[in-house]
């Protein structure tokens, strides 16, 4: 399984802790990605309510208030998000790897890895740049 990955980094004005709160608690994660019952705890397994279903995670890492990791589905995926503060602004970096070769499929979607990571590629792009920005602007 390739774990290579394209970091989704993103500039957003506002204050590290509003942002941290938006991406490290279960409503703040509802308010821009999915529904979900996450809670701020290693080990923890929880589900995102997925378009295609509920989707098993669980936290693999917090380092609160920077750092939060978490195994998606049953693909071998990891999403990590990563917060870093910028005088007043948060510089907030998405990664999602662990995927597979590109022609292997993935079973929920029925559809090929290469396909799957181009659309989540462009998917996140606007659940960062939109949603994200949104909810933290508020």
């Amino acid at each position: 399984m390739s774990t290579s990955s394209s970091p989704n980094v993103s500039i957003i004005c506002l204050a590290f802790q509003k942002v941290w709160k938006a991406v490290s608690t279960s409503e703040g994660i509802a308010a821009w990605f999915m529904p979900n019952d996450f809670q701020p705890k290693v080990g923890h397994e929880f589900t995102l309510q997925s378009p295609f279903g509920p989707s098993p995670c669980k936290v693999l890492e917090l380092d609160p208030p920077k750092r939060l990791s978490f195994a998606w589905d049953e693909s071998g995926w990891r999403v990590t998000f990563e917060l870093t503060e910028l005088e007043g602004k948060t510089e907030f970096t998405l990664i999602h790897s662990g995927w597979g070769k590109p022609d292997e499929i993935v079973a929920k979607p029925s559809e090929k890895n290469s396909v799957i990571r181009d659309r989540m590629n462009k998917g996140w792009e606007g659940l960062v740049n939109n949603n994200l920005r949104k909810v933290v602007e508020l």
